[in-house]
């Protein structure tokens, strides 16, 4: 007899993906799911929830609504239940709040069973009984199949590395070091054309800096192509429509798909502007400085402050900054599987793990436990992979696959374009 549970699935991670997952899997069957989460409570990039910072989904795309829109846990019943349906629908937001979506995910966590933080599973391994997950020397749980909802991580690129952590820093920690930032009229660099590094360009400007200047690799700063047919590429129809191509005309799709997702909130710059506008007219100078084009190559201490060496076109730049923002990206966190697990997988050219259509990993010897990935997909299911549109549709074909069964029907047949 075993002194852990035993469970029919468990989840690494308790963010929107095996929210999502836990959601539907509990009204849709009586078998039992946990999800593991190092975090000490709900979190969703809890160091970037900035006051105006806006979601790049619309509020219909909640945990469950679109494959089940009666579940308990929709948004709308968050709203209604928490007695903000009125206020935020008056509010008329084109795009809700990133801090309420937060707190909407804290709502539906503290409804789900199972869920245990402040966990760090840091060994898997794969016994005739299934998936035994490890927190240090201790077992946490046994079950027949495992579903990675781990999200990424911010990384600070080698070019930055060696330099004093209280100047160049990661986006994730601009909130703690801001109290020390004492200078206002110091210049502060931002590294990074996403969205993320729009969202610390106003950060800075809202805490009444000066002299920011945004560096993006690109010819311009990229907004998100929010048309008609950019979306429909966010419809089961697109994603079905992606398995029955090869490996390589995927890929080479996907990657023509960036400037669906992979770029800023429709507005975000018009609202840049305007806010720097408004700086230029009080101070009679812009206090953001956009430089596109530039590529960071190096930076090195200068007395007190920092100099960035720049590629431009056809040139060279060197440019002073106190301070140095870092919003260039995020990566994969490795997956804590045992050597003998590890090495049972099957890889792509690329040496990433190899994912199906119904998101389970492609490995050896089964035996009848699956590992699904949620986020690990990009190549092989699109931008939906790691984004937030489709979580329920992603939740429910899983749950399908794990069951054997269409638990869920996922219905998309009403689309006027024809892949």
């Amino acid at each position: 007899m075993t002194d852990h549970p035993s469970y029919f699935a468990v989840g690494i991670g308790a963010g929107p993906s095996n929210l999502s997952l836990a959601a539907l899997f509990e009204t849709a069957t009586t078998k039992r799911i946990a999800l593991f989460d190092r975090q000490p409570g709900p979190a969703w990039h809890s160091d970037l929830l900035y006051s105006g910072v806006r979601m790049q989904t619309g509020w219909l795309k909640d945990l469950v609504s679109l494959v089940d829109p009666r579940h308990k846990l929709t948004f709308h019943n968050y709203l209604v239940t928490t007695g903000r349906l009125y206020a935020l629908l008056n509010a008329q937001f084109d795009a809700i709040p990133r801090i309420e979506y937060q707190r909407y995910l804290t709502w539906a966590a503290e409804q789900i069973n199972d869920i245990y933080y402040s966990v760090n599973i840091d060994k898997i391994s794969l016994t005739d009984d299934g998936f035994v997950v490890y927190s240090g020397d201790r077992v946490m749980a046994q079950a027949e199949h495992l579903v990675l909802g781990v999200g990424t991580q911010p990384f600070l690129p080698e070019e930055f590395s060696g330099m004093p952590a209280d100047k160049v820093f990661i986006a994730d920690d601009l909130r703690k070091r801001l109290p020390a930032m004492t200078d206002r009229d110091a210049p502060v660099a931002v590294v990074g054309a996403g969205q993320t590094g729009v969202e610390c360009v106003f950060r800075l400007l809202g805490a009444g800096f000066t002299n920011i200047q945004w560096f993006g690799r690109k010819q311009w700063f990229q907004s998100i192509d929010d048309s008609p047919i950019a979306n429909d590429m966010y419809r089961p129809s697109h994603v079905d429509f992606l398995q029955g191509l090869t490996r390589s005309t995927r890929k080479q799709l996907i990657a023509d798909h960036k400037l669906t997702g992979d770029a800023l909130t429709p507005g975000a710059l018009r609202a840049l502007y305007q806010a720097n506008y408004d700086g230029m007219l009080e101070l009679g100078r812009y206090p953001v400085t956009l430089l596109p084009y530039r590529d960071v190559t190096g930076i090195a201490e200068d007395g007190d402050g920092l100099v960035l060496r720049c590629t431009a076109p056809d040139r060279r730049e060197e440019h002073p900054a106190r301070y140095v923002v870092v919003a260039a990206g995020r990566r994969s966190v490795p997956m804590p599987f045992d050597d003998d697990l590890r090495e049972r997988l099957d890889l792509d050219d690329d040496n990433e793990m190899i994912v199906e259509s119904d998101y389970a990993v492609s490995f050896k010897g089964m035996n009848g436990h699956r590992i699904y990935a949620l986020n690990h997909s990009r190549y092989s299911h699109g931008l939906t992979n790691a984004g937030l549109t489709q979580l329920p549709v992603r939740a429910a074909r899983v749950i399908n696959s794990m069951t054997g069964e269409e638990v869920f029907r996922i219905a998309d047949e009403l689309t006027s374009v024809r892949w």
